[in-house]
């Protein structure tokens, strides 16, 4: 099937790889000529498990190709993937001024009948707009269908190639035929293809990004608590993550969610809601403890050094949101960082995949380490902020013998309490008892 995709981002580029590795015949088209011609030379934008060689196998094998030439990929489509990007607007709403853009562009240069593909993560009531902008300008019959992403940055490869479900928005028996075809070859083990009404397809994408970000939230609430009675949050969250209703995904406690899709669709999902009049009460107080969990690293640092940070010199393991990423957008990372540099701190910070993304978006108000015992030299404390596997099993008597004091703030509660403190450290992580080492921290 000749398939295009309009968009190159994280999921305009997922999409089209996966969708070529399967024997389609898939042109990507993106407006930036620089990003292409990186991709014709196998440069990803993005750091993705997996997805380097998938983009270089189909380009070899001419299943794959990239191009800036928007209307010949339009023109050349039985199946058009609108995948690019949704920022937020200053009010919380998504902006969809580059999705309807591609529209007139779909309804101007389409040469033949086909099923267009809202891809991006829309608002309810897209797909409409999307319908009515091509058909100002289309000479050719259409359908819709909206077809939510639901692909984890680290696992996005794996996540379309074998994914939990596939969900499709249709109001066309043609455009049920037509994606049902394509997607037949991810389902083989039986996992759904879910057809619905277009409205509930767009809003399952919200739905389902809102409930994993209350999780997130809830739990961090909870431990933050644990930590005022003194409980244990790991026992917490393994005792009510063996009820079968609730399950033990997204439980595990942490300095608060960030990314590219969950502060986004939390946004978007309550400015929809009050659009209509409808106050969203509990994605309100979700996003806002969120944000309150963001300082919660800085405000460990601070108890343990004193309030006053001005010449404390911090180590920094993790930058990217979450591991097996780049994605710095709205990390916790930044957070700590601001907040410990209006202090008066200096920061050296190491991150296995987000050096680059950390230095354009930090500059060199930060210094970055080649290794993670490299951030430790002199520094008075450590933050690991995210859980890359290479942090999980330091060698703790190099990192004790690199700091200027053992003090360890565990985000990730990545580290054994009681093995830590075996180790002479200072540590203290998200919902757990801290333990003190016995020389005083504040020299």
């Amino acid at each position: 099937m000749n398939i295009s995709v309009i968009g190159t981002g994280y999921v305009g580029l997922v999409v089209g790889a996966c969708l070529a590795e399967t024997g389609n015949d898939v042109v990507c088209a993106d407006v930036a000529a620089a990003k292409i011609e990186g991709l014709k030379r196998n440069v990803l934008p993005i750091y993705e498990p997996g997805l380097e060689n998938l983009v270089e196998r189909n380009q070899q094998d001419g299943r794959l190709v990239f191009t800036t030439d928007i209307a010949s990929a339009i023109a050349s489509a039985d199946v058009l993937f609108i995948a690019v990007g949704t920022p937020p607007d200053e009010d919380g709403s998504a902006d969809l001024q580059h999705v309807l853009s591609v529209a007139r562009a779909v309804g101007r240069h389409m040469a033949r009948e086909m099923v267009v593909v809202t891809k991006s993560t829309v608002p309810v009531g897209t797909a409409g707009k999307v319908a009515a902008e091509i058909g100002k300008h289309a000479r050719f019959p259409f359908q819709m269908c909206s077809n939510p992403e639901f692909l984890k940055e680290g696992d996005a490869v794996d996540d379309f190639m074998k994914p939990d479900r596939v969900v499709l928005g249709v109001d066309d028996p043609r455009a049920r035929d037509v994606m049902a075809e394509i997607y037949a070859p991810f389902v083989r083990t039986g996992n759904p293809i879910i057809f619905m009404d277009i409205a509930s397809a767009e809003m399952t994408k919200y739905a389902a990004n809102g409930m994993l970000a209350t999780r997130i939230s809830f739990m961090n609430e909870v431990a933050n608590l644990c930590e005022r009675v003194g409980a244990n949050v790991d026992m917490v969250r393994r005792g009510i993550g063996s009820d079968s209703r609730i399950g033990s995904s997204f439980l595990f406690p942490g300095p608060g969610y960030g990314g590219s899709c969950f502060p986004k669709d939390v946004r978007a999902l309550v400015r929809t809601a009050a659009d209509i009049g409808l106050d969203m009460k509990v994605l309100g107080a979700v996003e806002e403890v969120n944000d309150a969990q963001k300082l919660r690293l800085a405000e460990k640092l601070r108890d343990a050094l004193g309030d006053d940070l001005s010449g404390m010199h911090i180590a920094v393991w993790g930058l990217a949101f979450k591991p097996q990423t780049d994605d710095m957008r709205d990390a916790p990372s930044l957070t700590l960082i601001e907040t410990l540099l209006e202090g008066g701190a200096s920061i050296c910070a190491h991150d296995p995949a987000a050096m680059n993304e950390a230095r354009h978006k930090l500059g060199d108000r930060v210094s970055y380490a080649e290794t993670n015992y490299d951030a430790l030299t002199g520094a008075d404390a450590l933050v690991v902020v995210t859980d890359w596997n290479e942090y999980r099993h330091p060698d703790f008597a190099r990192v004790k013998e690199s700091l200027k004091r053992p003090l360890v703030i565990d985000g990730r509660n990545l580290y054994d309490p009681e093995k830590m403190q075996e180790l002479g450290f200072s540590y203290h992580s998200m919902g757990r008892a801290g333990v003190e080492h016995l020389v005083s921290l504040r020299v």
